[in-house]
């Protein structure tokens, strides 16, 4: 589709003229929304652009909580290799979540490249570690969304986040820590500078773990979720200019700087 879904939950595809595409993934518990700014400048700039719903989000809780890891994966790579079959180039934006399954995902198919916001490889919570037991007694936990700085907006993230799909997340975590050495696509990597989810270790894993070193540009005045946040545009700007870098193409006529 060329416009905004009328559910912000909703998945959507926006056509350029350029020849390459970006997929773009959401985080844990979220959806296409907090993808929407970020989608839309690369749009601006002539980028086909895809933001799929992740399996088990953009329902209910319940429905997360019994979606393994394996369905995430799945969904992400079956969105690549149809923008693969029809452009040139096809880059990968993450947030959170979406980070970890844009480096899992580059571990086995030819990404040309990774714009990461605040990647999720390690858990900040040590409780988190309990999920594979404390799912069989807990059922959820209070949500792990909104953190944003900048007052007024919601990603539109899960009220409750189920126990189970933590579990799940620590296996999404761990595969794709171990596909890091594999990673041979340059990676462009936002962080914040206060961030109440994703801890420094996620983003230490990272630099030791991939075969060059990400570029890392620190988002001073926002949180969590740095798509909504006070630095979403320069975040996105430098993304485009990244992946105009890689691609080798000039910028189209009109498009935003």
């Amino acid at each position: 589709m060329d416009q905004a879904p009328a559910d912000p939950a909703e998945p959507f595809r926006l056509h350029g003229p350029r020849p390459d595409a970006v997929l773009l993934v959401h985080g844990f518990t979220s959806g296409p929304k907090s993808m929407r700014g970020w989608a839309d400048h690369l749009a601006a700039r002539g980028y086909t652009v895809s933001v799929p719903l992740l399996p088990g989000h953009g329902t209910r809780w319940q429905d997360l909580a019994r979606t393994p890891h394996t369905a995430w994966s799945r969904a992400v790579a079956g969105e690549f290799d149809v923008l693969q079959r029809n452009h040139r180039f096809v880059f990968v934006c993450g947030l959170s979540m979406g980070g970890a399954l844009a480096l899992q995902l580059a571990a086995g198919r030819s990404v040309a490249g990774l714009a990461l916001v605040n990647p999720g490889l390690t858990f900040g919570d040590r409780t988190a570690h309990l999920a594979p037991v404390l799912k069989y007694a807990l059922a959820s936990v209070p949500a792990i969304a909104n953190d944003i700085a900048l007052p007024g907006q919601d990603e539109g993230a899960y009220p409750r986040t189920p126990v189970a799909a933590v579990h799940q997340l620590g296996l999404l975590f761990r595969a794709a820590r171990s596909g890091l050495g594999r990673v041979s696509a340059p990676v462009a990597v936002f962080r914040s500078a206060v961030d109440h989810v994703v801890p420094d270790s996620s983003i230490a894993v990272l630099r030791a773990g991939l075969p060059r070193p990400p570029r890392v540009d620190v988002l001073a005045s926002s949180y969590h979720v740095a798509t909504l946040d006070y630095d979403a545009e320069a975040a996105f700007a430098r993304t485009a200019a990244f992946f105009d870098g890689l691609a080798g193409a000039p910028r189209p006529a009109g498009a935003p700087a």
